[in-house]
């Protein structure tokens, strides 16, 4: 094993104040001289080598090496195994900014399962004297880190999937770049520790690995609103946990969500006149199932998350009475059925009826929405949406203005209008979803407004943003790494630049007979959003079959993992595979295959 370890801050040296603290290891040191010396003061190397002081001086260049390192005040080690950095009195009362692996290897023709081992065991390692903004720096020859950097790139078997093992110490590859050996002045690398041959240097890649957050167990939430004169309490299934409380359109929020929202109404101002409400819409709203289709036609019932209440409470004018305090059997309530508001068209009446509401300007009312959909990299289950509505005069032709308006603006980021067979409606798709918005023109609602179209659009902000902004999976809207956020405070219009670059996937079937007549597959979706804490990126019904005489059915779905932020191991995929399969069986009636 050559050059097993080094720790080192020289690439994030600007980012802090204190005193900087390093350590590596190589065969002749020459690399962590080089180092010592370009670092600068307040930086502290510590040297370290896998052989035996004496052998290690019968390298050409290594006494020198370690004399200059300890003119420099650095510390140097030997007999140092990278797999066990925790278990040197030298090492494991420190916090390191950086480690660095220059060129492992296990020795000799060692196969890529033992290298992928030793690079799984050193991550491990280095984590443990690791600060929490430390970085873990390996640098590979090209080909066997497996990313799509490598020139020219191996089957993923042949690789070794750096990345992955990386993820088996909750680390994600945040930046790559190529290793430019001339920057290190007298660097000489040795190669294998049993052979006097260096490695090809020549295209060789640095991966800087860092923290990334871990996963954590959603539970339901209890939660209390007020419609009208009712306060209910019910709960959040864990699957909307993390969706809830975000406040991503809040006053001092940089979240690119709400950068959308305030660029289109700042366009849309140049025309019409805007006038944003700011009362605060109830998520939870009152609805039956048979009335939903006059909200919203596109709306079905399986696709609503209905609100079962443990409590209700009915308030007089003193606010003095309560009424039925026990769970209710079904989703009836008091006075109606209750569910999470699946879009802002709930509240289309009360504001044309508020007396505020003025023709000739346009309303704007924007927030979270919820919808049963299933696990796809383009829906979310949760999403914050805009609502316009105004009433125009039908000779200004509003349907017409409001689709150039919009056009203008969105065409750019791949945005393209589809006017419906009857005039009266306008969706806004892209090649990722469809139908993400809608223009639509209704009649008046009033003697005295006659002659008049009410306009009424609705637009998908998170997919919006995610198509302006460059952000290839919706999850990251939601992450709650400090990275993502940092990047559009310090640039709230700049492209978005992943901190986790090139993410490992998982492939896992899941098989089971279920009765067709009473399955869901919504339901299905929702217990594996639950059950492996949202980290399926991806769901695909593989195989159907139907016993020709029992009735039963048999399914087989395809499941992705994969996660844009957080560092995914295929330990961690085995652990959620067995989780959804114990889940399943108790909230669906299925039998396992």
């Amino acid at each position: 094993m050559t050059d097993p370890l080094f720790l080192n801050r020289t690439f994030l040296r600007k980012r802090i104040k204190h005193r900087e603290e390093t350590i590596r290891g190589e065969g002749n040191f020459s690399f962590s001289a080089a180092l010592s010396e370009n670092a600068g003061d307040g930086v502290v190397v510590t040297a370290t080598c896998f052989q035996s002081e004496a052998d290690t001086n019968r390298q050409e260049g290594a006494a020198l090496n370690i004399q200059r390192l300890r003119e420099k005040g650095s510390i140097v080690l030997f007999e140092v195994d990278c797999t066990r950095l925790k278990e040197y009195e030298d090492i494991k009362h420190h916090l390191y900014d950086c480690v660095i692996f220059n060129f492992p290897h296990c020795g000799r023709k060692s196969g890529v399962k033992k290298n992928r081992i030793l690079l799984a065991k050193f991550f491990q390692s280095a984590v443990a004297v690791l600060k929490d903004n430390g970085e873990v720096h390996v640098t590979l020859c090209n080909g066997q880190g497996g990313t799509p950097c490598d020139r020219p790139i191996r089957e993923w078997h042949n690789s070794w999937q750096v990345v992955a093992m990386a993820a088996e110490a909750g680390l994600i590859l945040s930046e790559i770049h190529p290793f430019d050996s001339q920057m290190y002045q007298g660097y000489r690398c040795t190669g294998y520790r049993s052979q006097d041959k260096g490695f090809h240097v020549e295209g060789g890649l640095t991966h800087m690995f860092t923290r990334s957050l871990p996963y954590t167990v959603p539970e339901k939430l209890k939660m209390e609103k007020t419609i009208g004169k009712e306060t209910v309490s019910f709960e959040i299934s864990a699957e909307l946990s993390e969706y809830l409380n975000r406040d991503f359109l809040g006053p001092h929020s940089h979240h690119p969500v709400k950068t959308v929202q305030e660029l289109l109404l700042r366009e849309l101002k140049s025309v019409w006149p805007v006038c944003t409400i700011n009362k605060e819409f109830p998520e939870l709203v009152t609805c039956l199932p048979e009335t939903l289709q006059g909200y919203d036609p596109n709306l079905s019932h399986s696709e609503v998350y209905w609100i079962k209440p443990t409590h209700t409470y009915l308030f007089d004018q003193n606010d003095l009475e309560q009424v039925n305090g026990e769970p209710m059997d079904d989703q009836q309530s008091f006075t109606g059925s209750y569910a999470l508001r699946p879009s802002l068209l709930f509240h289309v009446q009360e504001i044309t009826q508020n007396e505020d509401f003025s023709p000739g300007t346009l309303h704007a009312v924007s927030g979270l929405v919820f919808q049963r959909v299933p696990i796809s990299s383009s829906r979310s289950p949760a999403f914050h949406q805009l609502l316009l509505v105004g009433m125009f005069p039908s000779e200004s032709h509003p349907l017409k203005c409001f689709q150039d308006s919009l056009e203008s603006l969105l065409t750019t980021y791949g945005v393209s209008f589809e006017e419906m067979q009857t005039g009266q409606q306008i969706w806004m798709n892209s090649k990722m979803l469809p139908k993400f918005g809608r223009i639509t023109s209704l009649p008046s609602l009033g003697s005295d407004l006659e002659g008049s179209q009410l306009i009424v659009v609705t637009i998908n902000l998170d997919h919006l943003a995610t198509l302006i902004f460059g952000i290839s999976d919706w999850r990251l809207l939601w992450s709650a790494d400090t990275r993502f956020l940092r990047q559009f405070e310090l640039n709230p219009l700049g492209a978005f630049c992943p901190f986790s670059l090139y993410p490992p996937s998982y492939i896992h079937d899941i098989s089971f007979w279920m009765d067709p007549d009473s399955y869901e597959e919504l339901d299905f979706h929702a217990v594996i959003r639950e059950a492996t804490l949202g980290a399926v990126k991806d769901v695909m019904l593989v195989d159907r079959f139907r016993h020709p005489h029992m009735g039963h059915a048999s399914l087989c779905y395809r499941l992705t993992y994969q996660s844009p932020d957080r560092a995914l191991s295929y330990s961690q995929v085995l652990g959620l595979q067995s989780q959804l399969r114990r889940l399943l069986p108790m909230r669906l009636q299925v039998t396992l295959r």
